[in-house]
C-alpha cells in the first residue's frame, strides 16, 4: 500500500505539471495587443489584431507533424499510466503469493509448488518455476533461476523503453515542423517579391515555433517518467531476485541432507577378495 501511494503520488504530480505547463503557455500566448491610443482621431494608429492563443494557433494549422505529435502524446500518456500502475511491489511480487510459496516449501509440497508457479504471473513464481523443473541438481536450478530473472528484468525494461524512444523523437519532430514552417514562411516572402506583410510573416514563424513547443511538451514528460520508472523497475527486480534466491535456498537442504547429529555416515567396509580357484579344484561349498 505504501508503494502504491508513492507511485500514485508521482503520477499525479507528473500529470499536474503537464497541465500547469499547458495552462501557463496558453495564458502567456493568449494576450491581446495593446489598446489603441487615446483620442482616436483620424491620425490615430489602427488597433493591432488580437494575437491567437497557443491552442488556437495549433488547432488552426494542423499538419502531418501536428497529428504525429498528438498521436505520440496519447501513446506516451497511456504508457506512463500503465507503467506506474504495473511497476508496483503489490503487482510484481504480492506478499500473499510469496507467503504461499514459502508455506509450500516448508510443507515439502513440491508437486503443488510446480503447478502453482506454472500459472502464477508474479515475478517470484516466474523465477522459481524453471528452477524447480531442474531439480534435484541445485547448480542447474540456480542457473535456471538466474536466467529467468534476467529475462524478466529485460522484459520490464523493454516495456518502458518506448517512453525513451518517444521522448527522443519529440524534439526531432518539433524541429521538423519548425523547419517546414520556416520554409513555407520564407516562400511566401519570395512569392511577393520581398513585399510580404510583416504580420503575416510573423504569424508563419509563430506557427513554425509552435511545433517546437509541441515537441518539447511531448519529450519532457516522457523522459521524466522514463527516468522514474527505470529506477522503480531496477529496485523492484533486485528485490524480487533476492526473494527468489531466499526461497531457492529453502529448497537446497532437500537435495542432500547430512546424517543425523551432523556426523557423516561411516563408509561401508570393502568386501574381502575372493581367492583364485586352482584348476580342477572343486568349488567351495556355500556356508
Amino acid at each position: 500500500m505504501r508503494q502504491y501511494a508513492t507511485s500514485k503520488f508521482r503520477l499525479l504530480v507528473l500529470i499536474g505539471l503537464m497541465i500547469a505547463a499547458v495552462v501557463t503557455a496558453t495564458t502567456s500566448f493568449a494576450q491581446n495587443a495593446a489598446p489603441p491610443a487615446a483620442g482616436g482621431g483620424a491620425g490615430a494608429a489602427p488597433a493591432a489584431a488580437p494575437q491567437q492563443g497557443l491552442l488556437q494557433l495549433i488547432t488552426g494549422h494542423v499538419d502531418a507533424v501536428t497529428i504525429t505529435i498528438c498521436i505520440l502524446s496519447i501513446i506516451g500518456l497511456t504508457l506512463i499510466i500503465q507503467g506506474f500502475i504495473k511497476n508496483r511491489a503489490s503487482v510484481m511480487m504480492p506478499e500473499a503469493t510469496t507467503n504461499q510459496i514459502r508455506e509450500m516449501i516448508q510443507a515439502r509440497k513440491f508437486k503443488e509448488l510446480i503447478d502453482f508457479t506454472e500459472t502464477d504471473p508474479s515475478f517470484v513464481s516466474r523465477a522459481l518455476n524453471p528452477a524447480l523443473k531442474r531439480a534435484p541438481s541445485f547448480s542447474s536450478m540456480k542457473e535456471a533461476m538466474e536466467t529467468a530473472i534476467g529475462e524478466q528484468t529485460a522484459e520490464q525494461f523493454r516495456r518502458i523503453e518506448y517512453l525513451n524512444i518517444i521522448g527522443n523523437l519529440g524534439p526531432l519532430l518539433g524541429l521538423l515542423g519548425t523547419v517546414l514552417g520556416m520554409i513555407y514562411a520564407f516562400q511566401a516572402v519570395a512569392t511577393t517579391g520581398g513585399q510580404a506583410d510583416v504580420s503575416a510573416l510573423s504569424n508563419g514563424i509563430a506557427v513554425a515555433l509552435a511545433h517546437t513547443f509541441m515537441g518539447l511538451f511531448l519529450a519532457v514528460p516522457c523522459l521524466a517518467a522514463f527516468g522514474i520508472l527505470r529506477t522503480m523497475v531496477d529496485r523492484l527486480t533486485t528485490r524480487g531476485a533476492l526473494i527468489a534466491e531466499e526461497l531457492l535456498l529453502m529448497i537446497k537442504p532437500a537435495e542432500a541432507k547430512p546424517a543425523a547429529g551432523g556426523a557423516m555416515a561411516a563408509p561401508r567396509p570393502a568386501a574381502a577378495p575372493i581367492p583364485a580357484r586352482k584348476p580342477g579344484a572343486a568349488a567351495p561349498a556355500a556356508s
